[in-house]
């Protein structure tokens, strides 16, 4: 596990390397936000700003989404995985924003988690990035960076590697410390093939150093 000096340490470096790390979830409001979260699930970033673009044209409030049939929405968000549970969860989520929370998204993350299709991660990414609540979402790259880096261990659960970060980051830098992590994770620290050869961190990095190793 880093000590304080080495967690300090890294957080530093990925914050050089991607000062302006932010969410790259194109979206104008906090619901278009809980949307495109709620897409993103098992899909690039990417793949659910392509097909956003045309669906928060069409779709701008909950009841636009309750407007038309299950198939229709099925049908506008196809390319994405999992469309059929995810269009299914988007209309539940609309109806329960309409009839629970008068219309506007819920500010507070345990309120977030009863929507459909929102889960902790989910939640987090919402409190931080449309209302500025500091919170640290694990995802795919937060993970994978968190056990590579030996913030955490290798066998912990998302929710235990969330916890622990809270713990070693100081909560001022947990919104901004969860992208530069995304970032790191998601064009330096790949899951396949990860530029060890290059990364400023290999030093203090027991997966760089074993995969280094193997290569020599």
């Amino acid at each position: 596990m880093l000590n304080k000096q080495q967690i300090r340490f890294s957080l530093d470096e990925m914050g050089r390397m991607f000062p302006h790390a932010h969410c790259e979830l194109v979206h104008s409001n906090p619901f278009e936000l809980v949307i495109a979260v709620a897409l993103s699930a098992q899909c690039t970033d990417a793949l659910v700003n392509k097909v956003t673009k045309n669906l928060f044209q069409k779709y701008k409030t909950p009841e636009d989404f309750l407007s038309v049939s299950l198939e229709e929405l099925q049908q506008d968000i196809r390319s994405i995985g999992l469309y059929r549970n995810k269009s299914m969860n988007i209309q539940k989520l609309c109806r329960m924003i309409i009839d629970e929370y008068g219309g506007e998204v819920p500010r507070d993350r345990d309120e977030l988690t009863k929507l459909p299709g929102v889960g902790r991660k989910t939640a987090n990414v919402v409190v931080s990035v449309a209302f500025g609540v500091p919170a640290i979402a694990v995802d795919t790259h937060v993970e994978r960076v968190s056990k590579r880096l030996a913030f955490c261990r290798w066998k912990d659960s998302v929710l235990e590697v969330e916890k622990t970060l809270m713990k070693k980051v100081p909560e001022d830098e947990w919104s901004i410390t969860h992208h530069r992590m995304i970032f790191f994770g998601r064009y330096h620290c790949k899951a396949q093939n990860p530029k060890c050869e290059t990364c400023p961190l290999l030093e203090i990095c027991r997966e760089g150093k074993k995969r280094m190793r193997a290569k020599a």
